[in-house]
């Protein structure tokens, strides 16, 4: 009996203690691992309905960057389509992600249509029957005058739904193009539409897994039956189910349990051991899903790239903290534009200009470690500051554009490139979010007009300044349709032995009704912003071979943009035009400038080369004021260096003298000629003449003349007699 106590003393209670405790203990860890894995997916099952709901509003606010805008209005009337594909087509498929993009006409015929890899195989029925009861509903809002929904984030009303387009579910979004000025008035009901597509299959469940990390996400057409997988029900404004995205939930408490379970059978002790390890695990388990959910939130207000407040999160936090802010706190927001950015990414590539915002995004924080800074497009950032004088404010604006114009290091290459800050400052009590950053966006624009690498505080001189500038840029619009004030002057060039001249350069003038002659040098870099660049080139080319049409002996030389450079159909244009009058191409020189020739896009190069195979002529402007050194310009495929004529001044006088004799004999050794511009004294022309430069251009032989005076100059009437 006592052996049989002690027995039971020793390992009866023990058992039984070990039994109830062990129990108690797997009961409890089946419970808690339950509740967990449930609270765990209903949370992800309101992160999932959250992301698909602002994936809707966010199409439609994608649309309003590019059709509330003076210009998409302008050119969809025009039936622009090459403007319009590359501002509401392609550009909303490179820059927001939308799988087609769909210019409307207020009667609802398609003008324009731009569907992207993704969307191939789709039926243009398919895609109509989706967005026309939803254009339909929209020009009935129009014509109503319906401004339900207009606030200040949303610039216009639209239609959005969940849709099938053909067998494909897709966000359908349609949005009226209109004015964002309001000088552009539109019959209620005429306005001409846009819809955008973004389709919820294909890559945009496994996007949202790999972002916000969920396992297996899926878009299915039938409601799952696997009991392992969570899911949500998509259904568009009338009720219909479109479908359901599947994911397979993050279980840490089945985790959890998983883990203990071996464990919990050992023994006694091993219970009271493993219940401790396992009430620790839980608690590290929690914190893992607290972090994953706050890393969750992190991610949806922040850009990946940076880590910097992304444009949403900017704007409600600096909202936010303007309510707060008290009567005399200054506050002030700094629009960051970096100079040159796209150059570096078209050269070295995308993953060096993601570095390169990295490094950029580096050194404002090391300069404002304590600021609100967020990055609201591809190179542009905002900064908020709170209870900063003006002074040093402008002190922290100057700081930033020196120390983004140091060069950075990018795997053993030094990139340099710059920025341009816009800086509008008030006090709390007057402070309004949309106006400061409308102000902060004025200044950050003179700062660029200002030559850029500079910084600019808005003033209320800006908004005459800006309404000034867009005046200008109507007129000049308005010039180049009516063709009246567009003028083409002519400055002849000599050989350097010779008086009679030997070729033509064309210069472009813009003789303004009311504010008279207006410079090449602000009219010109307008033109290229607004994109009418192109439109001033054929016009000068045009006017240029009709004239040495008219005098087989001459040649003409004309000045040619990167962007006409660039343009697809560049080559064919010129050609055309020469072909059109009759004219060699060898008759024609087209002058570029020093960095397109030594840094030229691959479209440009390629032109360039096309061109010169067919006997076109191409010479550098302006040569020796740019980056490149005589080595670089060694493989550069031109024929002629035109020697600026800063260098000219002084050469008499031997301060230039050895300067321009290198330019000559370097081109001289590469097969090229050599023209020297700005020429005003015979000193200047004897001194070239005796350093062997080839031609000379400036105002000791000729200023600029007119299309008569340079017919009186070369004897048009024999010239024409010639021709006959």
């Amino acid at each position: 009996m006592i052996r049989q106590s002690q027995w039971f003393l020793k390992w009866g209670v023990p058992a039984s203690v070990s039994a109830l405790v062990g129990g108690v203990l797997l009961g409890t860890l089946y419970w808690a691992a339950a509740r967990t894995d449930e609270v765990a997916a209903v949370r992800q099952k309101g992160l999932v309905s959250l992301i698909v709901s602002k994936m809707q509003s966010a199409v439609a606010h994608d649309q309003e960057s590019a059709t509330v805008w003076d210009d998409a209005v302008v050119k969809t009337k025009e039936r622009d389509l090459d403007w319009l594909d590359a501002n509401l087509g392609r550009w909303m498929n490179t820059y927001f992600g939308h799988d087609v993009a769909i210019v409307l006409s207020a009667n609802g015929q398609a003008i324009y249509q731009f569907a992207a890899d993704s969307a191939k195989g789709l039926s243009p029925e398919g895609l109509r029957s989706a967005y026309s009861p939803l254009a339909n509903r929209l020009h009935e809002r129009l014509i109503a005058g319906d401004e339900d929904g207009i606030s200040d984030r949303v610039l216009s009303i639209g239609e959005s739904d969940l849709l099938y387009v053909g067998s494909r579910p897709a966000v359908v979004s349609v949005k009226p193009i209109t004015s964002d000025t309001g000088r552009i008035e539109q019959s209620a009901g005429d306005e001409n539409l846009h819809v955008a597509v973004r389709f919820l299959d294909g890559d945009f469940p496994s996007d949202i897994g790999t972002e916000y990390q969920f396992a297996e996400m899926q878009f299915t057409t039938t409601m799952p039956d696997d009991k392992r997988h969570s899911q949500i029900v998509l259904t568009s404004r009338s009720g219909q189910v479109i479908g359901y995205f599947s994911w397979h939930p993050f279980e840490p408490g089945t985790s959890v349990l998983h883990a203990t379970l071996p464990v919990v059978g050992l023994s006694v002790i091993a219970i009271f051991i493993v219940a401790s390890l396992a009430g620790h695990a839980i608690w590290r388990r929690s914190v893992k899903l607290k972090s994953n959910h706050q890393e969750l939130q992190h991610l949806a207000l922040h850009d990946t790239l940076t880590g910097l407040a992304n444009r949403a999160h900017f704007k409600s936090e600096l909202a936010a903290r303007l309510e707060q802010a008290m009567p005399e706190d200054v506050c002030s927001v700094l629009f960051i534009d970096l100079d040159r950015f796209k150059a570096v990414n078209d050269t070295y590539g995308h993953p060096t200009g993601d570095r390169l915002i990295s490094l950029v995004a580096k050194r404002v924080r090391e300069i404002l470690p304590n600021a609100l800074i967020g990055r609201i497009g591809g190179d542009e950032f905002t900064v908020f500051l709170e209870r900063i004088g003006v002074e040093e404010v402008a002190v922290i604006a100057d700081r930033i554009v020196a120390c983004l114009h140091e060069p950075f290091e990018i795997e053993g290459v030094y990139v340099s490139i710059g920025a341009s800050v816009g800086v509008a400052i008030a006090k709390g009590a007057k402070a309004d979010a949309i106006e400061l950053t409308r102000q902060a966006d004025i200044a950050l624009y003179h700062a660029k007009a200002a030559g850029r690498n500079a910084y600019a505080l808005f003033g209320e001189h800006m908004d005459e300044l800006l309404r000034t500038r867009r005046k200008l840029e109507h007129d000049l619009r308005e010039a180049l349709s009516t063709g009246t004030q567009i003028e083409i002057a002519y400055q002849p060039v000599y050989s350097s032995d010779s008086s009679v001249p030997c070729s033509l350069e064309a210069l472009c003038r813009w003789r303004h009704p009311e504010l008279g002659s207006i410079a090449p040098d602000v009219f010109i870099p307008l033109a290229e912003e607004i994109g009418v660049i192109q439109k001033i080139g054929a016009i000068v080319l045009e006017d240029a071979c009709s004239l040495i049409a008219l005098l087989p002996s001459i040649s003409v030389a004309v000045n040619a943009s990167a962007a006409e450079l660039s343009s697809p159909g560049y080559p064919l244009r010129v050609l055309s035009v020469l072909a059109k009058w009759g004219i060699e191409p060898t008759r024609l020189e087209i002058e570029i400038t020093e960095s397109l020739a030594i840094n030229g896009e691959e479209n440009a190069e390629r032109n360039i080369l096309m061109l010169r195979a067919a006997g076109v002529r191409f010479a550098i402007d302006d040569f020796g004021t740019g980056y490149s050194s005589f080595s670089r310009v060694q493989n550069v495929t031109v024929d002629r260096l035109k020697i600026d004529k800063s260098f000219i001044g002084g050469i008499r006088e031997g301060r230039n003298s050895a300067i321009v004799e290198a330019i000559i004999n370097m081109a001289r050794a590469q097969g090229l000629r050599t023209t020297a511009e700005g020429v005003e004294t015979n000193e200047q022309r004897d001194a070239l003449k005796s350093l062997g430069c080839d031609n000379i251009q400036g105002f000791l032989m000729s200023r600029p003349i007119g299309r008569g005076e340079v017919m009186a100059l070369l004897g048009a009437g024999e010239a024409k007699k010639d021709r006959g």
